[in-house]
């Protein structure tokens, strides 16, 4: 079963019944669910499809293998081509009077043995641009490559009619791969393989969360033990450096002069470097509080990868003890206390503020939301300082939101101590909402909004 991408699927499938010709860019990280994606919209349409996954091999091997598929899609003869363009030239031709659609999965293999392959796609395009009902689809992993694609200065620029950059799914997404867990353990699921479809196919939703982690990553051998470590060794040569950054900020270190004096990265601009990769390959994202977004001082980098996340704070941390250690044993030993007290309740966070941004984007929220983040604060007089971690703009004002993953109730003093806290701060704000885990032993007011971990999941 297809699971969620409704929006994404809707638009590729406009695009495939187009009676025009079609230039579809999908790019996004490994196991996000790309291909998965496009075979999906194909399955809906009726429209012939020629697919082929791009190999690192030749262009005279490539272009063998392709003649292949076309030949069997359309029951023709062997085709005897021997180069990228001429045989595009001929699938051109082929969408003369029928829709066809051409997939080209991992087309940066295909540019990278084909010397000009960008210009040729072009001047394909260019030629037939009015004549043909052909719908080409271009996929890739190398999110650098794929962007590269539609810089003014690419010989493709300006002729690409959709482009989609595929995220992760959001935690609502994410929990439809496991629909028998309770709503805790969605969070704790999601706060493990975060929304990568690749990973959420795989948990058993039968079984518990730890059994899910046991099997899954937290066992020497386990399905998921490598996937870190593979995906960073296939984009990053010096994958030391990166391990380091990784360490530093999974024991929460967020900022880049504690990064840098934490790990053991040998200098400023290598630092700059491996982070500012990390964050293209989208397992790092750098904030900025929404009320001093300029200031760099206050900015702070973070890993937004779940699954690296996990991997690197408990995984690769004690590697050692995996291999030698019963696997139940290394779970309560080194993840069940740290997991439930500290890494889960932080993951919950990025929940709820997902969660606002699905409201908001549905228009459920009234004034919309104009910016969502942290809100950083600084009072001279008390010397203290510090950060509020979900705190939302609109035309009204500020929003403070409390997260709480607790097993207890949200009483009234807690609720009146967090607004104490706040105002403390001299942070303005016209409304206050708590979200909890166990529920609330406290009535909702005009300024004060309750939000029950249920509601999440409606």
């Amino acid at each position: 079963m297809f699971v969620g991408r409704k929006i994404e699927l809707e638009k590729i499938k406009k695009e495939i019944t187009a009676d025009d010709m079609r230039m579809t860019l999908i790019y996004g990280r490994r196991r996000v669910g790309k291909s998965e994606l496009v075979k999906q919209a194909i399955k809906e349409s009726t429209v012939k499809t020629i697919y082929y996954e791009c190999k690192q091999i030749t262009e005279k091997s490539n272009v063998e293998r392709i003649s292949e598929v076309v030949s069997e899609v359309f029951n023709l003869p062997h085709l005897g081509y021997n180069s990228i363009e001429d045989l595009l030239n001929y699938i051109f031709t082929l969408s003369k009077d029928e829709n066809i659609v051409l997939v080209l999965d991992e087309y940066p293999y295909l540019r990278e043995n084909v010397t000009g392959m960008d210009s040729i796609l072009q001047s394909l395009i260019d030629k037939y641009r009015d004549t043909t009902k052909l719908k080409l689809i271009i996929l890739g992993s190398y999110v650098e490559v794929m962007k590269s694609l539609l810089a003014h200065s690419n010989p493709l620029y300006g002729r690409v009619d959709l482009t989609l950059d595929l995220k992760q799914m959001d935690y609502y997404e994410s929990a439809l791969f496991y629909p028998k867990m309770t709503d805790e353990d969605k969070v704790k699921i999601y706060s493990v393989f975060g929304g990568i479809p690749y990973f959420n196919k795989l948990i058993d939703d039968n079984k518990s969360v730890k059994e899910n982690i046991i099997n899954l990553i937290a066992s020497s051998g386990a399905r998921l033990e490598n996937e870190v470590s593979m995906y960073l060794n296939a984009e990053i040569s010096k994958i030391v450096n990166a391990n380091e950054v990784f360490e530093a900020l999974a024991r929460g270190f967020s900022k880049y002069s504690d990064i840098l004096s934490q790990s053991h990265v040998s200098s400023g601009p290598t630092l700059v470097d491996v982070l500012d990769k990390l964050i293209k390959m989208e397992v790092v994202e750098k904030k900025a509080p929404i009320n001093d977004e300029d200031n760099k001082k206050k900015t702070g980098y973070y890993i937004c990868d779940n699954l690296s996340l996990f991997y690197f704070r408990y995984i690769f941390k004690y590697s050692s003890q995996l291999k030698i250690m019963d696997s139940n044993v290394f779970y309560d030993k080194y993840i069940a206390k740290d997991f439930e007290e500290q890494y889960v309740p932080h993951k919950f966070e990025e929940i709820c503020r997902q969660f606002l941004i699905r409201q908001n984007k549905l228009g459920l929220i009234d004034p919309v939301i104009e910016k969502i983040g942290k809100y950083y604060y600084d009072d001279p007089k008390t010397r203290t300082n510090g950060e509020f971690d979900i705190v939302t703009l609109d035309e009204k004002g500020y929003i403070f939101y409390e997260v709480k993953f607790r097993k207890n109730k949200i009483t009234k003093e807690i609720v009146a101590e967090e607004i104490r806290q706040v105002k403390a701060t001299n942070l303005n704000c016209y409304k206050y909402v708590f979200f909890s885990r166990a529920g609330f032993a406290v009535e909702e007011t005009d300024d004060i909004k309750l939000i029950e971990l249920a509601r999440l999941y409606e």
